[in-house]
């Protein structure tokens, strides 16, 4: 380009002294200039790829490096600085005085890159012609101001171009430059032709009816020298393009690399195609644009999409299988339906709950069931599988009734207030009696464990006065006598958008009840269901405490996700931080692997608190540490905030002085309790000693069954196993 660029500036001025040179005034492409004062402009012609073209295409370029040279500084080093614009705009405009071109955003743009291309041109043949000697080394003398050129350079600039050039990081960028270009493996060799102007001639040569050749036909041709002889590794480089074309559709050829860059064992750069020249675009060449990866927030739309197409395929698999129950629990009904007493609930009248399965389960009503041998409904047997029920209290008036009563014509719930109807038992729930069954049950089970010791760890009843678990023995009862005691079963449980920044379903395994029973390792699933019993019971309804507090998914954020999906995760991150409008406190459960440990981040105040149960360094976790760093600098980053210079790598990480676990199980139900305090203290600032009302060097066991206590009566309430 420099050695072009050099005779054409030779070509268009005078060979005679300096101070002739001077005088003449601008003389370069004078004959357009006498043309246009004529009022007579050039035709120009676009190929298939919107490449310039035809017979004035090269005198349109050579006006283009004038009208560089005239309006663009040599000092300015980017092309695409903004200053640039007015100046740009002249070059267009005079570019339109004199050719036919369409005044269009693409033809513009494919314009000025081709004085961008000149601009560069201009000021490395300045710097080979001027700065470096002979052998291409920069000279250690100042070099003169070329008066040749003064028409185009000021002193000043000249100065000022000559500084930029001596710079050290240019001369280290240009003998990089240099070295590379100066041994191309296949070199180019049609000189100022160019890609579009050698497929012209190709077309017109061979009279062709094509409009356009393939970039690797192209690319063979541009290294045919004068001779006519074509180098075998070229040769081999076009063989390996036109099997790859046999086997490769034009789809896949638009969206990886092209068969040109395979061959080549090359990476395609975005905005050009390989082989074809200045100008040529994807778009331009396959006439639409390639398809871009989908971006992280897609990805996470796409899934959820997929979420809930599986959680709506779970919730129709469990209510089949609930049906499949229900069916079998009614065949094995006594066939004399009149002596209807139920081992299931306590004998005689009870206070209950009563429930609807059906669009959506859910609590229509409080009532009394009456579960005595030998009872009627209005003077006939009741249904197999149903209780007589008294209603007292209807908490869904557009309920209807299981079975409409025949005799009183009654359909709605709501008219049955003070009369008997019969109700499912599976959709029938005795007040507080489960908790004194369940001990009852117990207590004969413990005497079984005792005697085949399979089981842990029960070795006899709780002391008079002693902390008893009593949700713990009710859910571990629940869970014998419903499906969730085969293997496989499980139970959804529905995550709001307010609690994770998006909507989703956690899924509760037999083996994370038994966990909890055992006082076992806990899963994400055991955690995320505390975490919603955290924001049901503290923080909805709570306007504080649901302003100030938020949570971070672990499903989405973990060991294993950061270092397979690390871009996802951020994503993730950044965009609950941007949900944030005040200062928020972020719980992050984090596992590691195999350990549990939480992250309390205040995003804004740009503080981490780490918190681990088993006293570590956050440097023992750098995988983690990178992506919060990031996250929060993207955040700081989207948010526009102005962080001092000294402190703009400075994220303030805190190592919190918590309760240690003196064992290798508790650390997940360290984390809960953890959660639970933090929230109970209402504060964002974490003290590096930990809360004074919670200070202390360990949990007891009694504190951690606390929790426990609390995570089983929250699955009892819920409903969530029966």
């Amino acid at each position: 380009m420099a050695s072009d660029q050099e005779n054409s500036q030779d070509a268009n001025a005078p060979d005679d002294t300096s101070e002739k040179e001077i005088t003449r005034g601008i003389t370069i492409m004078k004959s357009i200039i006498r043309d246009r004062d004529k009022a007579v402009t050039y035709n120009v012609n676009w190929n298939a790829d919107n490449q310039l073209i035809g017979s004035n295409a090269a005198k349109l370029a050579s006006y283009i490096g004038t009208l560089v040279r005239m309006h663009i500084p040599i000092t300015a080093t980017r092309w695409s600085n903004k200053e640039l614009g007015s100046a740009k705009d002249k070059i267009w405009t005079e570019i339109l005085r004199s050719f036919n071109i369409e005044d269009t955003t693409i033809r513009k743009k494919y314009i000025l890159q081709l004085a961008g291309k000149r601009h560069r041109g201009w000021r490395t043949f300045l710097t080979n012609k001027y700065l470096k000697d002979k052998e291409k080394n920069f000279v250690e003398y100042d070099p003169e101001y070329p008066v040749k050129y003064a028409i185009f350079i000021t002193e000043e600039e000249w100065v000022a171009f000559v500084a930029q050039r001596r710079d050290e990081n240019f001369k280290k960028v240009s003998a990089t430059n240099r070295e590379r270009a100066s041994n191309p493996t296949y070199a180019y060799k049609k000189g100022r032709l160019g890609y579009a102007r050698l497929e012209e001639k190709i077309i017109n040569e061979t009279k062709s009816d094509a409009t356009s050749l393939p970039p690797h036909v192209l690319w063979k041709e541009a290294r045919v020298g004068k001779d006519g002889t074509v180098r075998d590794d070229v040769q081999h480089i076009y063989d390996e393009c036109e099997t790859l074309s046999q086997s490769i559709s034009t789809a896949e050829d638009q969206e990886n690399r092209s068969v040109l860059s395979r061959a080549l064992n090359v990476p395609e750069y975005p905005g050009r195609v390989r082989g074809k020249g200045h100008g040529c675009t994807p778009t331009s060449l396959y006439k639409n644009p390639r398809r871009r990866n989908p971006s992280n927030q897609e990805v996470m739309e796409t899934l959820q999409a997929l979420q809930a197409q599986v959680l709506q395929l779970q919730k129709d698999n469990e209510r089949y299988r609930c049906m499949e129950k229900c069916s079998s629990q009614l065949k094995e009904t006594s066939e004399k339906a009149s002596i209807n007493c139920q081992n299931k609930f306590p004998e005689g009248i009870s206070s209950c709950q009563l429930y609807l399965s059906s669009p959506t389960y859910r609590l229509v009503g409080k009532g009394k069931v009456h579960n005595t041998s030998g009872d009627l409904l209005h003077h006939r047997p009741l249904p197999d599988g149903h209780l007589k029920v008294s209603v007292d209290v209807v908490l869904d008036k557009d309920a209807l009734l299981p079975i409409p009563d025949i005799v009183s014509e009654t359909t709605f719930l709501r008219d049955a207030i003070g009369s008997f109807v019969a109700w499912p038992l599976d959709l029938i729930f005795i007040d507080d009696e489960v908790f004194a069954q369940g001990s009852q049950q117990l207590s004969q089970k413990i005497g079984s464990r005792q005697k085949n010791k399979r089981d842990l760890p029960v070795t006899s009843l709780p002391k008079k006065g002693a902390f008893v678990p009593r949700y713990q023995i009710s859910l571990e009862t629940l869970v014998d006598s419903s499906d969730m005691a085969t293997a496989g079963a499980i139970r959804l449980l529905d995550m709001e958008e307010d609690i994770f920044g998006y909507s989703c379903t956690e899924t509760i395994g037999k083996e994370d009840l038994e966990h909890i029973f055992r006082h076992q390792e806990l899963g994400v699933g055991v955690i995320h269901t505390y975490i919603r019993f955290l924001y049901d019971n503290f923080m909805r309804g709570n306007d504080q405490l649901s302003n100030r507090f938020r949570f971070v998914s672990s499903s989405l954020v973990n060991k294993a996700l950061i270092c397979r999906e690390p871009d996802s995760c951020r994503e993730y991150l950044v965009k609950r931080f941007m949900a944030s409008s005040t200062n928020n406190l972020y719980l992050w459960p984090y596992n590691s692997g195999c350990h549990w440990l939480l992250l309390a981040i205040d995003p804004l105040k740009e503080v981490v608190y780490f918190l681990n149960s088993i006293d570590g360094e956050w440097t023992n976790y750098p995988d983690m540490k990178q992506l919060v760093d990031t996250s929060i600098k993207v955040f700081r980053s989207q948010r526009q905030a102005r962080v001092p210079r000294t402190k703009s790598s400075n994220i303030t990480w805190i190592k919190v002085q918590c309760p240690l676990q003196r064992n290798g199980i508790d650390c997940g139900y360290f984390v809960m309790r953890f959660m639970r305090e933090i929230i109970n203290m209402n504060q964002i600032e974490i003290p590096i000693t930990y809360f004074d009302e919670y200070k202390c060097a360990h949990y007891t066991r009694l504190q951690l069954e606390q929790i426990k206590e609390e995570l089983c009566q929250y699955f009892i309430e819920k409903r969530l196993i029966i």
